[in-house]
Formats: structure tokens, C-alpha cells, sequence
């Protein structure tokens, strides 16, 4: 009788550890919960199945079992809830980091000390310095003399300071920007905004990116030295503009095309304005429609946090908005193309760049993040259209020559 009853005894806590073991396998298993309560819930089940055993004696707990019982199917529930009701759906957990979070070439081939420094610097998302860049390569181009090739030197070094001076501009934006970024879904895990590096350490990331970029000024004449330099007021006044105007991405527009006149004065030594003003403006209309297109990513944020933006401004007549910039830059393109003495093959080109942002705007769905962001992206071919059709044209001036 006695020895039934142990072993009776010992096969109802057998079977209770082993329920407690496997509930606790799938909760370590399983990723944290994003919500904050159901953490709690997992925590306080875990406790109250750690209670329904007394230590003392080893022996079952049977005042406990009810709430035993209880404990478990909730744990369950809440870890299974949280995992793989999102996996059934294709979608991502609702604490993955998302287009911040993932993995690229700067995790597989950068030490992990460098990897904050390259994130800030955007190094991953080379979008930013095509933009930078194809004004450059516009201006350059459309300076080169007819029957000749442009000037392959200054072309590369123009696009490394894109390059570097893109990433200061975005190490300037994070700094300014950290209280903002921490409540954006989008911005939430960037580099100075989640904590892994400090403000300081921000600061002398930008002050080595700064001279950088000097390095590659000076190698300039010294009109173009004084002309670059005048830049950097935009450069470090922009990102506070979200806060005093609906129009940031005008700025963003002088900002991101002084590239248009340094590239003359760099081949030139001087200003053509007949030829310069309406390149600078085809650049900063252009930036209107890719940046508005941008915004509209962050538009419901943006309303939340209290920032403004072309997106906020326009709301449902934001297609009709960005229409009228993309005929202007068109226009302007082919103002500044006919002051440069190009000929016919250029407004091919221009007319092919012309469908590609129609086909931005008119197929735009600007309640898609997605898609919002696939053609913004897409706008590093509209600025290589252009540039090819400048450099196709002085070939062709070279061979009919």
C-alpha cells in the first residue's frame, strides 16, 4: 500500500516537471513578445508554475493544480500568439527591426565596432548618393566641350565626395533629429536614436567625415573651393527645417543640387547662368517629387511627432503637386540643355527620362510604404537617363566631328 502510494506519488511529479520543462522550452524558444503585457502574463505563469511545486519536501503542490492548469494554457497561448500567428501570415513580428534591422553586406564583411559608423553614414543604402551625385555628373557633362569626352578624374571625385558628404549629411540629420527618430517606426533603431552610439561619438564621426570631405574640395580650382564650402550652411540648417516649414523638401532641393553648379565652376572655373540656374532648378523640382514621394512613408508619423512635410501639405492632391515639378524639372532640363548647345540625341534621352517619371507618378500608390519607397528608388534611373543621354550626345558631336 505504502509503496504504491510513492510511487503513485512520484509518477504526478514526474509528469508535472516535465509539463514545467517543455512550457518553458517553448517560452526560451519562442522571441520576446513585442507587447509589453503579454511579457508580463508569460513572466507571472512562469512564476505560478514555480509555486505549484513546494521545495521544501519535494513533493506536488494539489492546492495549486487548478491554477497550475491555468497557467500553462495561457503561457502557451501567449507565446504561440506572438510567433507564429505572424509566420502563418508572411508577416514580421511586430518588434523586428525592419528596413533599419536588416542584414546587409556591412554585418557580413564590416568588424562590429564599425558597423554603428557605417550605419550612420548609410553606407547600406546607396540611394542617397546617386541622388547626390547625378546633378554632379549632369553639370560636368554639360561642360564638357563638344567633341570631347568628360573628364573622367573629376567625375570620380565627385562621386566620392557624394559619397562622404551624403553620409555627413545624414550623420548631421541623426544628431539633430534623435528625439525624433525614437518615435518613428522607420528611424527607431538608428544608430544614434537606439543607443548604440552616442551623441559624441556622432560628433567625431562627423568632424572625420568633414575633412574628408575637404580633402576632396581642395583637389578643386579655388572659385569651386569657395563655392562648396557655401554649401554647408544648407547642409546643417536643413534637418531643422521639418520643424518650421511644410516645404522641407525645397530645401532639401538647394541642398542636394549645389552639385549642379559646382560641377561647371569645376570644369570652368566660373558661372554660366544661362546654362546653370535652370540645370540647379531642373535638380530641385526633381527633388520635390522624389522626396514628397519619400514622405508619404512617414506621413502618419510625421502627423503624430508634430514634423511637416510636402506629404502633409498636399494630402490627396499630392499627384497633381508632383506632376506639375516633374513637368517643371522636364522643362527646365531641356531649357538648360538647349543653352549648353546640345543637340537632338539629348532630348531623346530627356524625353525616355520624362516617361520614366510619368511612370513614377502615375502608378504611385501612396498609401503603400512599399511602394512609395520602390519608386523613389527608382529615381537613381531617372538621373542616369539624363546624364546618358549629355555624355551620348557630346559622342556623337565627337564622331560627326
Amino acid at each position: 500500500m505504502t509503496t504504491s502510494f510513492r510511487l503513485s506519488r512520484a509518477t504526478r511529479s514526474l509528469r508535472c516537471w516535465s509539463s514545467f520543462i517543455s512550457t518553458t522550452h517553448t517560452y526560451f524558444h519562442y522571441a520576446t513578445p513585442a507587447n509589453p503585457n503579454v511579457s508580463t502574463h508569460i513572466s507571472r505563469n512562469l512564476f505560478e508554475f514555480s509555486k505549484s511545486f513546494n521545495t521544501r519536501n519535494g513533493f506536488y503542490n494539489y492546492k495549486n493544480s487548478v491554477r497550475l492548469i491555468d497557467a500553462y494554457h495561457q503561457l502557451v497561448n501567449y507565446t504561440c500568439y506572438s510567433t507564429v500567428a505572424s509566420d502563418q501570415k508572411g508577416e514580421k513580428p511586430k518588434n523586428s527591426s525592419g528596413n533599419e534591422g536588416d542584414r546587409s553586406w556591412i554585418d557580413v564583411y564590416l568588424a562590429e565596432k564599425a558597423r554603428p559608423y557605417a550605419r550612420l553614414a548609410r553606407l547600406d543604402k546607396p540611394i542617397g548618393t546617386w541622388l547626390l551625385a547625378w546633378p554632379c555628373m549632369w553639370s560636368i557633362t554639360m561642360a564638357t566641350t563638344s567633341g570631347s569626352l568628360p573628364d573622367i578624374k573629376m567625375m570620380m571625385l565627385f562621386g566620392t565626395g557624394a559619397l562622404i558628404l551624403r553620409g555627413a549629411g545624414c550623420t548631421i540629420n541623426d544628431l539633430l533629429d534623435r528625439d525624433i527618430d525614437t518615435k518613428v517606426d522607420r528611424t527607431r533603431l538608428r544608430p544614434i536614436a537606439s543607443g548604440l552610439l552616442s551623441p559624441i561619438q556622432g560628433i567625431c564621426f562627423l568632424g572625420f567625415q568633414l575633412l574628408l570631405g575637404l580633402g576632396i574640395l581642395l583637389q578643386l580650382n579655388n572659385f569651386s573651393i569657395v563655392l562648396g564650402a557655401s554649401s554647408l550652411l544648407l547642409v546643417f540648417t536643413y534637418p531643422l527645417m521639418k520643424r518650421l516649414t511644410f516645404w522641407p523638401q525645397a530645401y532639401l532641393g538647394l541642398t542636394f543640387n549645389w552639385g549642379a553648379l559646382l560641377g561647371w565652376a569645376a570644369i570652368r572655373g566660373s558661372l554660366d547662368p544661362a546654362v546653370v540656374i535652370p540645370l540647379y532648378a531642373s535638380g530641385v523640382f526633381w527633388t520635390l517629387v522624389y522626396d514628397t514621394i519619400y514622405a508619404h512613408q512617414d506621413k502618419e508619423d510625421d502627423l503624430r511627432v508634430g514634423v511637416k512635410s510636402t506629404a502633409l501639405r498636399f494630402g490627396d492632391s499630392t499627384k497633381e503637386w508632383i506632376a506639375g515639378f516633374g513637368m517643371t524639372c522636364i522643362g527646365s532640363l531641356a531649357l538648360s540643355g538647349f543653352n549648353a548647345n546640345l543637340e537632338w540625341s539629348y532630348y531623346t534621352f530627356l524625353a525616355a527620362a520624362s516617361a520614366q517619371l510619368a511612370w513614377q507618378i502615375s502608378t504611385i500608390d501612396l498609401s503603400s510604404r512599399a511602394d512609395c519607397n520602390r519608386k523613389f528608388v527608382s529615381n537613381k534611373w531617372f538621373g542616369a537617363i539624363v546624364c546618358s543621354g549629355i555624355i551620348f550626345e557630346r559622342l556623337f558631336s565627337s564622331c560627326a566631328s
